[in-house]
């Protein structure tokens, strides 16, 4: 706090002030309330990268018409130096008055056109191209989770606009953050406006997700845009080079499908993002190649939020298209693990899944009941014609947990079927009867996740 206002003082600043001065000495200065009519973005950047000035703002987080500077000299009288910097920040504050009143005169709707002369990429086009590509995307994301298409379309058009104004020239820290204001100056839809800001969200680790819809929306149609389009040409990272932030993309679309629940099957995505260059010469479809560098990301979001390597390998294995209910799934195998039947029952699961995948088709299409010739295989058989209603309706009302620890009862009969059973007899029709069982056993078993993968 500073007499009584909260000092905006990012780390990064602070460093950097330190390391220019030997003796820091803080003196207050003041500037012409008047530019307080500039949004308070553009004053905190030009009193930050300019002058290395700390902005203050009051309780409610709103800017005021106050600095703090720093000065490698202590003196009695500091006037001079006070009235020397404010006169500095008052020729930097009235250079970006006059960029928010020049940039205002013309609408967002009339810049869109001036994107085609800006190079996106020379296999892909121009801004203009790749604007037309995440609003097919946005409308098309928009429907599939009932956000309003016509809007998001709008917010999909104006989004890269701000690109070609003097302000986000100056200071590109602010594209889409200038972008919602001309919205609103032009007399844009709030709810456009917003999605226009939050469309490059989340930005960094930790940071906001889009809050509506319509920002949802376009926020993926752009990170899904980015992806499909540079796979499609074959840039695709490698070890510590990601030139166009395809990780941060695809992380930030995964965070979005997940933390805001939207029920987005993952292939379904990438179709409609790879649709959307399907005039773009030479352009090759690289569905599966990114389908996996999402799921590696997906592995390093969930390792983050704590989960062991098995858990995640258990369900994020089988590429689950509805990544919205991995994380549940994952809680769902966490308190799974933690059982005392767990390590059996995921033992057996594993020598379950090898001997069918040893098999190959020799399993029955169905288990013929009078084929079964031994107590524990009917024992068996009995368990889970039990467990397989009580898995489904737990899982149809995504009660993963609830799915996974009604399993936990199978335990003695699955131990006194493969204590007391030859699976691979001699018998061809007893052979293929049981090799049928077991796949129904491996069914109800891996409903949430392949719980072998517990046991590796």
């Amino acid at each position: 706090m500073a007499g009584g206002a909260t000092v905006i003082m990012p780390d990064a600043l602070l460093d950097e002030v330190n390391a220019l001065v030997e003796w820091p000495k803080v003196y207050g200065g003041t500037f012409d309330a008047a530019f307080l009519a500039v949004p308070q973005e553009c004053l905190i950047l030009t009193m930050q990268q300019n002058q290395k000035y700390f902005a203050l703002a009051d309780a409610g987080g709103m800017l005021k018409n106050r600095f703090l500077l720093v000065s490698n000299l202590e003196t009695r009288d500091p006037s001079a130096i006070v009235e020397g910097n404010e006169r500095v920040l008052r020729a930097r504050l009235a250079d970006a008055k006059f960029f928010f009143d020049q940039d205002r005169k013309q609408k967002l709707a009339d810049r869109v056109d001036k994107l085609r002369s800006i190079v996106y990429h020379n296999k892909l086009g121009t801004q203009a191209d790749r604007v037309d590509r995440v609003r097919d995307l946005a409308r098309a994301i928009a429907r599939l989770i009932g956000a309003d298409a016509d809007h998001a379309d709008r917010a999909a058009l104006l989004a890269k606009a701000d690109l070609v104004t003097d302000m986000v020239g100056e200071f590109p820290e602010l594209q889409g953050t200038m972008g919602r204001y001309y919205a609103l100056h032009d007399g844009e839809s709030p709810a456009v406006a917003d999605a226009i800001a939050q469309h490059y969200w989340p930005r960094f680790a930790g940071d906001a997700l889009p809050e509506t819809g319509v920002a949802q929306a376009v926020a993926l149609a752009d990170k899904l845009e980015s992806l499909a389009g540079m796979f499609g040409i074959g840039q695709v990272p490698t070890g510590d080079r990601d030139p166009f932030g395809l990780r941060r993309a695809a992380l930030g679309a995964l965070r979005i499908t997940i933390e805001r629940k939207l029920a987005l099957p993952l292939p379904e995505l990438t179709r409609l993002a790879f649709k959307a260059f399907d005039d773009v010469p030479g352009f090759g479809p690289a569905h599966a190649e990114l389908e996996t560098f999402v799921y590696e990301r997906l592995r390093g979001y969930l390792r983050d939020l704590g989960y062991t390597a098995n858990q995640i390998a258990a369900v994020v294995d089988a590429r689950p298209a509805e990544i919205h209910l991995v994380p549940a799934r994952l809680a769902a195998v966490q308190a799974f693990e933690a059982l005392p039947e767990a390590a059996a029952l995921a033992a057996a699961n594993k020598r379950i899944v090898n001997i069918l995948r040893k098999s190959g088709d020799e399993a029955a299409p169905t288990v013929d009941r009078s084929r079964l010739t031994d107590g524990a295989e009917h024992d068996l058989y009995l368990e889970f014609q039990r467990l397989q209603p009580v898995v489904d309706a737990h899982c149809a009302g995504g009660d993963y947990t609830g799915a996974l620890m009604s399993l936990a009862t199978s335990r003695p009969a699955v131990d006194r079927f493969f204590d007391t059973v030859m699976v691979m007899t001699d018998d061809s029709a007893i052979r293929a009867n049981r090799l049928a069982l077991l796949r129904s056993v491996a069914y109800s078993m891996n409903r949430v996740a392949d719980i072998s993968r517990l046991a590796a």
